[in-house]
């Protein structure tokens, strides 16, 4: 069977737009606040999503999803199974790309095979492991591909060419294309020459190429789907989880209005990636 992740990004190419990658911490502020979210968050126009799994040393994430990944493993110690539950109850209401963003320590520990064929049956179709170079992925890309999940690999504007082309090769599903050096997080302005590198990207790699690290609004959604076939928002949408909710975890008109609040969040950007 076609991975979703492909077949989702030719139905996105074939109606010229980019596919929106909204970005969420598994468990934050708890599991049942994440599949409401996530299911809204399709329902509003999410072509993919990916599903942070938290981890006590995030190393390529910033302050806020540090947080988030913080908390959920204090508050609800959110473990692999505990993912793997939540995505098989979120295949029985939404159809799109589940993709899980971890560290390679998570895998290890777990084991290669058995992640593989446990994230492959509960309907996961992709994994981002940034700590885990192309180099030495050879183990758990094996075992990812016994089983049908795509491991998506990152390359960043400093990367040589020589080695960009060996990513692109090995990537499947997509390419994630780092905006910037450094850690996760919203920002106000994207570097000027971000089109230029996503530009000379796309000619190295013929598999689709998305954006994260740093986009927030719209309006870059909209400069950027000029350039690239997909766009990853995270920090952004963990920061409206934790103003809408604060302190007031169980209080269930807040939840409700924040889950809304992101919902028309990811309509406005998903509205942008159209070309």
């Amino acid at each position: 069977m076609r991975n979703r992740i492909d077949t989702m990004f030719a139905r996105v190419d074939r109606k010229k737009e980019a596919a929106l990658i909204p970005f969420i911490t598994t468990g934050f502020p708890d599991i049942d606040f994440t599949e409401e979210l996530a299911i809204e968050m399709a329902h509003r126009g999410a072509d993919l999503i990916e599903l942070g799994m938290p981890f006590s040393d995030p190393v390529a994430d910033g302050p806020t999803i540090e947080a988030a990944s913080q908390a959920a493993l204090s508050r609800n110690d959110i473990s692999p199974p505990d993912i793997f539950s939540l995505v098989e109850r979120l295949r029985k209401k939404i159809s799109i790309p589940l993709v899980l963003m971890g560290y390679y320590n998570q895998f290890l520990h777990y084991g290669l095979e058995k992640f593989a064929q446990d994230a492959a049956s509960a309907g996961i179709d992709g994994t981002i492991i940034p700590d885990l170079p192309v180099d030495e992925a050879g183990p758990w890309l094996s075992a990812a591909r016994t089983h049908g999940v795509h491991n998506i690999f990152l390359a960043a504007p400093n990367t040589p060419e020589k080695r960009l082309k060996r990513i692109a090769r090995a990537t499947r599903g997509f390419l994630y294309y780092v905006s910037v050096m450094g850690i996760t997080g919203a920002r106000s302005e994207l570097p000027p020459e971000l089109a230029d590198g996503l530009e000379k990207t796309g000619g190295v790699c013929r598999k689709p190429v998305a954006v994260g690290f740093g986009i927030s609004r719209p309006d870059q959604v909209a400069m950027l789907a000029r350039h690239c076939d997909g766009i990853i928002v995270g920090s952004a949408i963990v920061k409206m989880i934790e103003r809408g909710l604060g302190e007031n975890l169980e209080d269930r008109t807040l939840r409700a209005g924040t889950v809304r609040e992101i919902g028309k969040f990811v309509a406005d950007l998903k509205a942008a990636t159209r070309k």
